[in-house]
């Protein structure tokens, strides 16, 4: 139910011209102590943690998880997790309806992902055991 809520959101929500991207402590400022969900093309994407001191949890709303942290590089907003040592840059800029990013490492990326802080958590299942 959460998740065609969070469709529904994202579908609704408005793109901004060409703005600004936000700057690292911008954007610190915004997401700190948040759980922001993502949506791509009017689906839900994921969701990410924004702990203290960068530190953050990622999963793609099927029960999985990631930690890792944030740091900034330029303009770009660069997340490393614990499954991966590349970083994964974006930048984000804010618009009526929430944050929107766009994924830098691939230039030919047009996608655009928009944020909302929907007062949920975001859920992490245990350790998959057993066979």
């Amino acid at each position: 139910m959460i998740y065609r809520a969070l469709a529904f959101s994202f579908a609704c929500l408005c793109t901004s011209a060409a703005a600004e991207p936000m700057t690292a402590a911008e954007f610190e400022a915004y997401v700190a102590g948040k759980t922001l969900f993502y949506g791509r093309d009017g689906d839900a994407y994921g969701a990410e943690i924004y702990r203290e001191n960068r530190r953050v949890t990622w999963s793609f709303l099927d029960g999985e998880c990631k930690d890792g942290y944030w740091y900034n590089e330029g303009p770009n907003i660069c997340f490393i997790y614990e499954d991966r040592s590349d970083p994964q840059c974006w930048t984000f800029e804010r618009s009526p309806g929430g944050l929107i990013a766009t994924f830098e490492n691939d230039p030919a990326s047009t996608a655009l992902y928009e944020a909302q802080d929907v007062g949920q958590d975001l859920v992490c299942l245990g350790p998959k055991v057993g066979v």
